[in-house]
């Protein structure tokens, strides 16, 4: 199963560092591999998410997500998207940025650098989004029970989740142009930070809702399916629940790849706090992104989401901490270690609470059981 599952991730693993220290020996070698880890460590909590949204897609949808979106995934986001942030803030076409990129590293690494506020601001609001979504709806199962009953309630109120959104967004950008100001920064950029954040929500607002819309009349369709097929039998029509299923799938295959890339900005950003070598980044987060994606699937084979139920809500957490991270980096800077350590302590310890539910509840169904044995001899 393991081997089934991660057979591509080990494959690629094997090629990439290869092709690393013929690309520049075992120092390459060696930053490929941290790189690898780095992707692997802050996208942990990233394969949680996908997977709970990937267990709703039938096998087919599951191979599509492998293939063409570990394609957009690696070369995407890992490989076009630094050389399209260069392109557009300096102006310059895409071939003259891949060339600046192989030839320039230190000028590319520094125009990337100054598009950090308007991509942190993208990410971190469509991250931000997933977040209060999550923890305003009110759940059978709730994790940290003290803080998400009140908020279940607060929930319940229109639009919270985007005006709470829309209120940091504003005291971010207010916060980043104060801070231009005084230090007599570029204050265009105050600008641009709010204009993507703007355009963060409105992009999680439109993949989320249309994904959300088509997934609801998935599910109303598989609740009449019976009476469907009966129907269109009589009527001599075809069904329509399967072209429904195929609406639905792709806008959560939409939504997913909105979502690892959103996922992905503070990887390809914290990647050059290692190389500003774009074959090596490239190299390095494409090994990492191919395990994020098996992960995913293994979760979902497995069943390990439904085995351990606060899972999904550690990994939510972990994504409201990232959120709030890339926006606080658009004026600061956060060592990549803390970024990857607090989703890994999230995500930690809502498994070990997951571990003693399930031994609490096991426990109680043994003594349950010993009550209702007859005693010998009655």
């Amino acid at each position: 199963m393991v081997l089934k599952t991660f057979g591509w991730s080990f494959a690629v693993t094997a090629l990439g560092l290869v092709a690393a220290i013929l690309f520049g020996g075992w120092t390459a070698f060696g930053i490929v591999a941290i790189l690898s880890i780095l992707e692997i460590s802050l996208s942990f909590d990233n394969a949680v998410v996908n997977a709970g949204i990937l267990k709703k897609m039938n096998a087919f949808w599951q191979k599509i997500f492998l293939t063409i979106g570990i394609l957009i995934a690696v070369f995407g986001m890992r490989l076009v998207f630094p050389v399209v942030i260069v392109a557009v803030s300096a102006q310059l076409g895409p071939i003259e940025a891949v060339d600046l990129a192989l030839s320039d590293k230190d000028r590319y690494q520094e125009l990337v650098t100054d598009a950090h506020p308007a991509i942190a601001a993208f990410g971190g609001m469509f991250l931000l989004m997933i977040f209060l979504d999550f923890i305003f709806e009110d759940r059978d199962i709730k994790w940290l029970a003290w803080l998400e009953r009140p908020l279940a309630k607060l929930g319940k109120v229109d639009m919270l989740s985007v005006c709470i959104a829309l209120i940091l967004l504003l005291i971010t950008s207010m916060t980043f142009a104060t801070h231009a100001h005084l230090h007599a920064g570029p204050a265009d950029k105050a600008e641009t930070v709010l204009l993507a954040g703007v355009a963060g929500l409105i992009t999680y607002m439109i993949v989320g809702g249309l994904s959300g819309y088509f997934e609801d009349k998935l599910e109303e369709e598989e609740e009449h399916e019976h009476e469907e097929e009966e129907k269109a039998a009589r009527e001599g029509r075809p069904r329509t629940a399967v072209a429904m299923a195929g609406k639905a799938a792709f806008f959560m295959f939409l939504y997913l790849e909105v979502l690892d890339a959103s996922f992905s900005f503070d990887g390809v950003i914290g990647a050059f706090a290692i190389t500003n070598d774009i074959v090596l980044m490239a190299l390095g987060l494409g090994i990492g992104a191919m395990y994020v994606r098996s992960l995913t699937v293994y979760l979902v084979r497995q069943g390990t989401l439904d085995e351990y139920v606060y899972l999904e809500h550690g990994a939510h957490y972990a994504i409201g901490a990232l959120a709030l991270i890339l926006l606080v980096t658009i004026q600061y800077e956060i060592p990549e270690l803390i970024t990857g350590s607090i989703g890994v302590i999230l995500i930690g310890a809502s498994f070990w609470s997951s571990v003693r539910r399930n031994k609490r509840l096991a426990q109680a169904e043994g003594n349950a059981d010993d009550k209702t044995e007859v005693p010998s001899g009655v």
